[in-house]
């Protein structure tokens, strides 16, 4: 496995982004763009809470 795959996968585990350790084996399949999409959004959820208040 390439060091920079192998360093991704490292991170994805510890974060949590992936609980479920069968996805550990399926990562070089293709991604739906819905999916894609879902995680951006959720990103963008953390990153900019949408009931944050203003000040």
């Amino acid at each position: 496995m390439e060091a920079p795959k192998s360093e991704v996968i490292k991170r994805i585990v510890e974060s949590g982004l992936i609980k479920d350790p069968q996805w550990l084996e399926r990562l070089d399949e293709p991604v739906p763009l819905w999916v894609m999409l879902e995680a951006m959004l959720e990103l963008l959820d953390k990153v900019n809470p949408p009931h944050r208040p203003y000040d």
